[in-house]
């Protein structure tokens, strides 16, 4: 028999002691970092039972009539414990539709993590999306360094860091992400935009997560001429956030950073991160990015947006 309930707040201990143990669970599903900004999103997560344990978790909040696991984050769908069987996953979506149709809701969306990010297999929620008639409604590329073999720099790429090297330029963590912000903040403002996190979200975040959320700069003699945020998810390693000043992009300040980063910091772990290149949902490629990063050694990976309608059968899956 298999239950399902609403998260309540009351659940945050035995929510969070879920996701270190589960299989494809990251710390953005922490509950500390999910309700950072719980005051712009409904939660509507779920907790997944058997007779005896909790077998998986459904982050997730209401916007309207749509459920999205997860709005505030970078990925969703289902975290599942190390036990959890296909069959039983089939089951579970099933109860998810059924449990958010009873409520009014029309669609369910999913934001899919690859499986580079996983601790071990775990896309049995793919097949059961398939089961479920749903609709790939967006996909981005993300631009990933296997570490293992990896492509090397380009020549020009190359070159930039051994000048960086010989003009006495400075690798180094800060613990203090204000300049920086303020870097970032100018940078990202040409574009109309603002980052995602305010500085006092980032450093709020930080002190809650010191050892997954990290700033590495670049300086010569004290001046910051680039920065860089990095997510650590364990065996991957993700460029949240990067942006050069004037004279760090002369000089190839963000080229230095990366390449201590790979080379030095994290070169033991499976993957490196930078991130998507894609705009307007996936429609648009910047290709002057993208090429940024391929140029490092990065190649592409999928980000994948499901779409599940609340008002189609979902027949014979978990026996047919």
């Amino acid at each position: 028999m298999i239950e399902i309930r609403k998260y309540k707040k009351e659940d945050k201990e035995v929510w969070d002691d879920f996701i270190k143990n589960s299989k494809n669970g990251i710390f953005l599903f922490y509950r500390d970092y999910m309700d950072y900004h719980k005051e712009r999103f409904v939660d509507h997560s779920l907790i997944v039972s058997d007779e005896t344990r909790i077998i998986a978790l459904f982050p997730a909040n209401e916007k309207e009539v749509t459920l999205v696991s997860h709005g505030g984050l970078t990925f969703g769908s289902l975290i599942m414990s190390h036990g959890i069987k296909a069959v039983q996953v089939l089951e579970v979506f099933q109860l998810i539709k059924e449990y958010y149709t009873k409520l009014g809701f029309k669609k369910i969306v999913l934001k899919i993590s690859p499986h580079i990010f996983h601790r071990y297999p775990s896309q049995e929620d793919l097949y059961a999306l398939f089961r479920l008639n749903a609709t790939l409604i967006r996909r981005d590329i993300s631009s990933v360094i296997k570490m293992d073999g990896r492509v090397p720099f380009s020549k020009p790429k190359r070159r930039a860091v051994e000048k960086c090297i010989r003009d006495g330029m400075v690798f180094s963590e800060n613990k203090d992400f204000t300049e920086y912000w303020n870097l970032l903040t100018e940078v990202v403002s040409k574009f109309n935009v603002k980052p995602v996190h305010s500085l006092e979200e980032i450093v709020y975040l930080n002190k809650r997560f010191p050892e997954k959320i990290r700033l590495f700069e670049a300086r010569k003699e004290g001046m910051l001429l680039a920065g860089l945020v990095i997510y650590d998810y364990d065996t991957v390693v993700h460029v949240q956030y990067q942006a050069n000043s004037p004279e760090g992009r002369k000089m190839g300040a963000l080229e230095f950073l990366n390449h201590n980063l790979i080379n030095e910091t994290f070169k033991d772990r499976e993957y490196y991160s930078f991130g998507i290149s894609t705009e307007n949902e996936g429609k648009k490629l910047n290709r002057g990015l993208i090429q940024q990063k391929e140029r490092m050694g990065a190649r592409g990976i999928a980000l994948d947006f499901y779409s599940i309608p609340l008002d189609v059968s979902f027949q014979n899956a978990v026996y047919g």
